[in-house]
């Protein structure tokens, strides 16, 4: 079974800074893409930082020069390096990965968006 698990958030002052990780388990036959999302209270999930396996990266404007997402192939693990963080960035964080695995009756199966369970920020004084 594959798994998606993050950790590395929690309690931070503004201006401080986290890093998230998230590190991808199981029969994983491919890791295309890894990223991370978060959500606000009562509002629908909203990408944060993308990165393919070739390494090209997608930012939201509003982390554009705060955050930083890369990846450890090896490791299938993706780190989100959050600085300069502020009161709105509080949120569940979400890792996501577009991939392909083998099914408990070795079937590959190709997923664009399996989740984690999610890890919460919270930046506050």
């Amino acid at each position: 079974q594959v798994q998606l698990v993050e950790s590395g958030g929690g309690l931070v002052q503004p201006g401080g800074s986290l890093r998230l990780s998230c590190a991808a388990s199981g029969r994983i036959l491919s890791l295309t893409a890894m990223g991370w999302y978060r959500q606000f209270p009562g509002k629908e999930r909203e990408l944060v930082a993308s990165i393919r396996d070739g390494g090209t990266t997608n930012y939201a404007d509003s982390v554009k020069g705060r955050f930083t997402i890369s990846r450890d192939n090896a490791k299938k693990t993706v780190y989100l390096d959050m600085n300069a963080l502020k009161p709105e960035d509080s949120a569940v964080y979400y890792c996501d990965g577009e991939l392909c695995y083998y099914s408990d009756y070795d079937v590959p199966i190709c997923q664009r968006d399996y989740w984690g369970e999610g890890t919460r920020v919270t930046v506050s004084s």
